[in-house]
């Protein structure tokens, strides 16, 4: 089941919340700052042990201070126009990240919108990559699986509201 949430990521109950991370894995600004924040030192900790992660990839640590069991960390590419195979990497860690949530018996999840802040991938773009990565992968799989965007602005909940209304 698609969901869509309004606001901060790690308020929500999930099994799961995602991490549009950098590919140090060493915390950053955006999301990225705002997780490791709120999970406190131990998910810095736990991510030194990792040794990064590579774009389009992604890796799971525990929760630690979040409501969320697990963070799945993701590298979303930067936009450089288009033709650089963004698409294929961005699909990729939705991709990757359903993969972990299957693999550690994860239920519900929630997705940031990866790559689109100051790595400026267009939003309706990343969004529609977003919605059909996740319908296909749960079709091809069969497996249930609650899954949240949740948008920080309302340009992108208003994105996010017509593709999972159509």
């Amino acid at each position: 089941m698609l969901k869509l949430d309004a606001g901060d990521i790690t308020h929500l109950a999930v099994d799961a919340i995602v991490n549009a991370a950098n590919k140090s894995l060493l915390g950053g600004g955006g999301v990225d700052g705002a997780i490791h924040r709120a999970a406190g030192p131990e998910l810095l900790e736990a991510c030194k042990k990792l040794n990064g992660c590579e774009t389009g990839q992604a890796k799971v640590t525990q929760g630690y201070n979040l409501p969320a069991r697990f963070v799945i960390h993701t590298v979303g590419p930067v936009w450089k126009g288009g033709d650089h195979g963004e698409a294929e990497l961005l699909k990729s860690c939705y991709q990757e990240s359903l993969k972990l949530a299957v693999e550690h018996d994860i239920r519900s999840i929630a997705f940031p919108c990866i790559s689109t802040g100051v790595y400026r991938y267009p939003k309706q773009e990343a969004a529609s990559i977003a919605v059909s990565s996740c319908k296909n992968f749960l079709q091809s799989r069969g497996v249930e699986l609650d899954i949240t965007f949740c948008c920080f602005g309302d340009d992108d909940l208003d994105i996010y509201r017509q593709l999972l209304n159509s």
